[in-house]
């Protein structure tokens, strides 16, 4: 009975994407090459193309290096405050010198993993968004196709690492955040050319 459902669940959302999609060719052919969505040309020789390419690429991995600089505060922060309260839990115990340190360390360690992971799982999918938020004004699209391709992607990069993570553990998570990735930044284009060709019929009438 739950595969059935399972099944139908399915089904109907194959059947939406594909009517999504249907609608928002549409939506590109009312507008016109230029009015439709820009992006996803973007490839990695863009990259070292010594213009806006350049550009987008650098600003990415300062973006990037900006983020892993907060993990790295938070997971050090997490270890400290794990460390301190275990070694107040082991004085309160009456632990000698000794095995209270090597306790509070293993306890700092613990946490450490703990928090790198949680982190890992919030700048991946920011650094994918404001990678296709980029990509988009790149390829001259406009800040709305940005903001519909970044925010979808930022859905997709979450709902796609977490049911990742949830059937095949870290291997999971690291292939569902990537395919989700892309299924968000295909969904956010196509939402964009069906709000835009809906708005450009409804300035012609």
């Amino acid at each position: 009975m739950d595969f059935q459902k399972k099944k139908v669940q399915f089904l109907a959302f194959v059947a939406v994407i594909i009517a999504l999609s249907i609608i928002a060719e549409k939506g590109r052919h009312v507008v016109g090459e230029k009015g439709s969505s820009q992006s996803g040309k973007f490839t990695f020789l863009n990259c070292f193309d010594m213009t806006s390419g350049t550009l987008a690429f650098s600003v990415k991995e300062s973006v990037k290096l900006y983020f892993y600089n907060l993990r790295a505060a938070h997971v050090e922060g997490a270890r400290n405050d794990a460390m301190q309260s275990a070694l107040v839990d082991a004085v309160s115990k009456g632990m000698s010198q000794s095995a209270s340190a090597k306790y509070a360390k293993k306890e700092g360690e613990k946490a450490a993993k703990l928090a790198s992971r949680k982190a890992k799982r919030i700048v991946g999918p920011i650094m994918s968004s404001g990678w296709d938020f980029i990509e988009a004004v790149y390829y001259g699209g406009t800040f709305t196709e940005g903001f519909f391709k970044g925010s979808s992607t930022l859905v997709g990069t979450y709902a796609g690492g977490f049911f990742g993570e949830q059937r095949l553990g870290r291997f999971g998570y690291l292939v569902g955040s990537h395919m989700g990735s892309w299924f968000g930044a295909r969904i956010g284009l196509m939402l964009y050319d069906v709000a835009n060709g809906l708005r450009f019929l409804l300035h012609s009438v």
